[in-house]
């Protein structure tokens, strides 16, 4: 039964927004922990250790994240597990989020001056000391405009994961243009939803890489 586009429809798709919202924040907080790992796996003294982390980053950044979603997805029945569309899109952005956190972080503690290096290190600093007191205090700021920035990417991302069936926007988008059939119409509020959402965070990513520069 086609119907029209109203209120009821409107609601609908504001409250799947909430799950893209939750959806994007559970990848920046994982992929954020995982992340900050890498990048510090990334930067260790240990030889084999960098090239293990580097590998991660390449493996990750290299696969569409598409294709992950079905690799994760249809590999959960390798461990026993159930196919669960809430469990697949975590762990897949997660390791997506993951890799582009690590090298972000790491161009930022390689950023931090040599000079911070060493003068930490004149003062008797260990490695961890270093990084903990020195140089990620540092690193933070230079980090914070592009890690932001990355985020209007995680946002827009979430859509995808309506391929397999998880109920988030683009998911409820595809389900009012069924009963409607007014694609133009809903497609345009779905996009400026997500332009809602992700024009702040893009204008926020300039003003803190313009406030970093002026303080640099």
């Amino acid at each position: 039964m086609i119907r029209d586009f109203g209120s009821v429809e409107f609601f609908y798709l504001l409250a799947a927004m909430r799950w893209t919202l939750g959806l994007s924040a559970l990848a920046f907080v994982c992929g954020g922990l995982v992340g900050l790992v890498v990048a510090l796996l990334r930067v260790a003294p240990v030889a084999p250790v960098r090239w293990f982390a580097a590998c991660y980053i390449q493996l990750f950044q290299a696969t569409p994240l598409l294709m992950l979603l079905f690799l994760v997805f249809f590999g959960l029945a390798l461990f026993g597990l159930s196919q669960n569309a809430f469990l697949s899109v975590t762990v897949a952005l997660t390791c997506y989020a993951s890799a582009y956190f690590g090298e972000i972080w790491r161009g930022s503690i390689q950023a931090v001056p040599q000079t911070q290096w060493q003068g930490s290190a004149a003062l008797g600093f260990s490695y961890l000391e270093q990084m903990r007191h020195v140089v990620l205090p540092q690193s933070v700021r230079i980090a914070t405009p592009p890690t932001v920035g990355f985020m209007v990417q995680l946002v827009k991302n979430t859509s995808l994961a309506s391929i397999i069936g998880f109920h988030e926007l683009s998911h409820a988008a595809q389900y009012v243009n069924n009963v409607t059939l007014k694609p133009i119409l809903v497609y345009s509020i779905v996009g400026a939803m997500y332009f809602a959402v992700c024009f702040p965070l893009y204008l926020l990513s300039r003003q803190l890489e313009k406030k970093f520069n002026a303080d640099r």
